[in-house]
């Protein structure tokens, strides 16, 4: 089952992710984390390439977005052969989200494995910013709202759950689990 957390910078996802994993292996289940971009040379690019001051720009975006395709398609196999419950900190959503040309975003991941289940930590772009470090030129309020708005037309298209994640931790990883186990136990069917 690939499970994917969606969300903007400072919603919660990876502590979420580190909750639920300690939550599903302590009821016996096989699971396995990802984040993207992955630490492969592709995704260490990537990272540096955001640092750059020209992410933004329209030609650095369509760069960006090619090799997030390519980060993305070194996981196929890990994702499509694997039995075990996969949680993705981000999907190729994300750059439906966060990027432009949408159409063109979708195409040239079109290859890439589509989620079971995603679940959106849905939060204000206020709180966002007052759990990040600024430091990042993607991390201001105005560029989030538009994000968190594409978010909420995306996600439509995908098997999802939106998650009030302005809550406090323990009421958001309480609201997820909830969430989740319909989906954990048709997996469980599933595998047996």
């Amino acid at each position: 089952m690939y499970i994917v957390f969606e969300g903007i910078d400072g919603a919660g996802k990876s502590t979420q992710i580190k909750i639920l994993e300690k939550w599903l292996k302590n009821n016996g289940l096989d699971v396995e984390t990802l984040i993207e971009p992955t630490d492969s040379d592709i995704g260490k690019l990537i990272h540096k390439l955001l640092k750059n001051n020209n992410a933004e720009s329209d030609k650095m975006q369509k760069i960006l977005a090619l090799l997030f395709a390519a980060d993305r398609m070194l996981l196929t196999d890990k994702l499509e052969n694997n039995n075990k419950i996969i949680l993705s900190d981000r999907s190729y959503i994300s750059s439906l989200a966060y990027q432009k040309n949408y159409n063109w975003i979708k195409q040239i991941n079109k290859h890439v494995k589509k989620p079971d289940l995603v679940l959106l930590l849905d939060v204000s772009t206020t709180n966002s910013t007052k759990r990040t470090s600024g430091e990042d030129k993607f991390e201001n309020p105005k560029f989030l709202e538009n994000v968190k708005s594409n978010y909420l037309k995306i996600i439509k298209e995908f098997n999802h759950e939106i998650i009030n994640a302005n809550n406090e931790i323990n009421k958001v990883t309480s609201d997820i689990k909830k969430a989740l186990a319909p989906h954990i136990k048709q997996y469980k069917n599933n595998i047996k």
